[in-house]
């Protein structure tokens, strides 16, 4: 599968479906709120950072057969984490690196650590807040993971169960997206960067993929470029600029100097047609790509 990348020429019935909700013929989707975490290790052979990809199941109603990073919908448990366990950066400092809410900022912490172990096994907590855990391969932790995907466990009782805080101190905020207004289907994407913790491995557990992959971020954007490896446009684009940074390490300390604001991409020209647009701070480092 192929899909086209950024700039993305758009067909003239797509741009007259977006004129139509831009001036209020049609109502868009209403958004729902997601999580998804780059997470990285450094590169044996100093091709920069690696980051963990699942091709998700292609019967998936959204980005089926598409390379995404673990992820996922905000559950509304995920506002009700107490302070106590709570570690890292307050969620007044998370509200201001995510442009949102208190409240949100929560809550999209909160998603972030549960879908990447969710999705992947890598768990970003600890028994306190300068400690994370090693391990998350044995029965009993399969067994919580499988709970708390399957709803029957919040992330709340999971932590209290373990006697774990969350580690948000080793989670970076790094981009934001909202899908355009003309997709039935609507998220507003909160991403972060998380380096893989000592000790912890990933796992290819999530029921919504159908293959994992540790690939340096810089060769699966080729491999996007190429056709070989399916991506949508923001993790595309998240992968290209995750990918000019020299090691987890660079991208975490970029990532701390970050505050996010929801891009949502718009209808602009092309050549003698239409595309959509992109963060102007992506434009330069695709035009580079492209030379």
């Amino acid at each position: 599968m192929r899909i086209p990348l950024p700039p993305v020429p758009l067909p003239e019935t797509v741009v007259d479906v977006a004129r139509e909700y831009a001036d209020g013929t049609r109502t868009a989707a209403e958004p729902r709120d997601a999580a998804t975490v780059i997470l990285l290790r450094p590169s044996d052979t100093g091709a920069g950072p690696e980051a963990y990809y699942l091709r998700r199941q292609l019967s998936m109603d959204f980005a089926g057969g598409m390379a995404v990073f673990p992820g996922g919908g905000v559950d509304k448990r995920d506002f009700d984490l107490e302070d106590e366990h709570w570690a890292g950066p307050s969620v007044a400092t998370w509200a201001e690196r995510l442009g949102c809410t208190e409240q949100e900022a929560r809550a999209l912490v909160c998603a972030a650590v549960r879908e990447t172990f969710e999705e992947s096994g890598v768990l970003l907590a600890g028994p306190s807040a300068d400690e994370v855990v090693a391990d998350t391969s044995g029965e009993d932790w399969e067994a919580d993971r499988v709970a708390l995907e399957g709803r029957e466990l919040s992330l709340t009782e999971f932590l209290d169960r373990r006697g774990l805080v969350l580690r948000t101190d080793l989670l970076g905020a790094w981009d934001a997206w909202l899908t355009p207004v003309f997709e039935p289907k609507r998220y507003r994407t909160w991403f972060f960067v998380a380096r893989l913790p000592e000790g912890q491995v990933t796992r290819d557990v999530s029921t919504e993929s159908s293959s994992v992959t540790w690939l340096p971020a810089a060769l699966a954007a080729d491999q996007a470029d190429s056709g070989d490896l399916a991506m949508m446009p923001p993790t595309y684009l998240v992968s290209m600029e995750v990918g000019t940074y020299a090691d987890p390490d660079a991208v975490l300390a970029a990532a701390a100097d970050r505050r996010l604001e929801m891009f949502c991409p718009s209808v602009e020209p092309l050549d003698d047609g239409w595309t959509l647009s992109m963060p102007d701070r992506l434009r330069p480092v695709l035009a580079a790509r492209r030379a």
